[in-house]
């Protein structure tokens, strides 16, 4: 738990950090502002990287319920591991958002004195990324295939039966697929993938100031949306990589490196 909390913090420090930046920043002028969607894209991909490489060796770098749940139901991690380790990846969202919040005070202040939608993007995901005509489903549907695309290849990484990265690489290139997604899948739900990675820094920016939370632009309450989306799309991209190409991988087949195989819900 404490690994899977600190791993998550790690992630949300760099992701709404790098909002608050691009967003408030930019949005008053700061030339050392690096604003823009790449920014973003990137410093989330690095933020799951490095949250992975803090947490692999003690928990296997999960830092997101979706995760946990899609390998419980197919991996065998422990089912009695799942409640604490989806409270631990929550809280560390929720205390690396309320140190954001804190650092970015002044300039959030500045940015939207009101504490509106203008800036709650910084914490929490919204339909249409708030302005674009996405609806409630639209945006359901939306982290349903974004977080299946996820799981299915971060199986696939971590499969020692295939051909995973060797070398210590795969939290470094889970970190490219999470900027991959963000590129291409970032419109309609703002890619949060995560529910711990939406719904901590949400309760953390209700207890700060923004008392629409946990509602979307249209006044609907949009708060379950990134949490049901991704734990069913991670069970739909697990169970597709298992069904595709899992099963059909030779048992004798131990991988590159041969020998007997880590677990494999284990992202070392």
């Amino acid at each position: 738990m404490a690994a899977e909390f600190a791993g998550t913090l790690i992630l949300i420090l760099f992701g709404a950090g790098v909002v608050a930046q691009a967003v408030a920043g930019s949005g008053l002028g700061d030339p050392q502002s690096l604003g823009g969607h790449d920014a973003i894209t990137w410093a989330w991909g690095i933020g799951v990287t490095l949250g992975v490489y803090v947490s692999a060796r003690i928990s296997g770098g999960h830092i997101n319920p979706a995760v946990t749940l899609a390998l419980a139901v197919f991996k065998g991690f422990p089912w009695r591991k799942v409640g604490p380790f989806w409270v631990a990846q929550t809280a560390g969202a929720f205390v690396a958002a309320l140190i954001v919040r804190w650092n970015y005070s002044e300039v959030l202040a500045k940015f939207d004195p009101g504490h509106t939608l203008k800036s709650q993007g910084v914490f929490s995901t919204l339909p249409g990324n708030g302005t674009l005509p996405v609806g409630t489903w639209g945006a359901f549907r939306d982290q349903v295939i974004g977080t299946a695309i996820l799981l299915f290849v971060v199986l696939a990484l971590t499969d020692l039966r295939n051909s995973p990265p060797l070398a210590n690489m795969t939290p470094f290139v889970i970190g490219l697929l999470v900027v991959a997604i963000g590129m291409a899948w970032g419109t309609d739900a703002g890619y949060a993938i995560n529910p711990a990675r939406d719904f901590g820094p949400r309760a953390a920016q209700f207890i700060t100031g923004y008392g629409n939370a946990w509602r979307d632009q249209n006044g609907d309450f949009y708060f379950w949306v990134p949490i049901g989306g991704p734990l069913i799309g991670g069970i739909i991209g697990a169970g597709l990589y298992l069904l595709l190409i899992g099963r059909n991988i030779p048992e004798e087949d131990q991988g590159p490196g041969g020998g007997e195989p880590r677990p494999e819900y284990d992202v070392r």
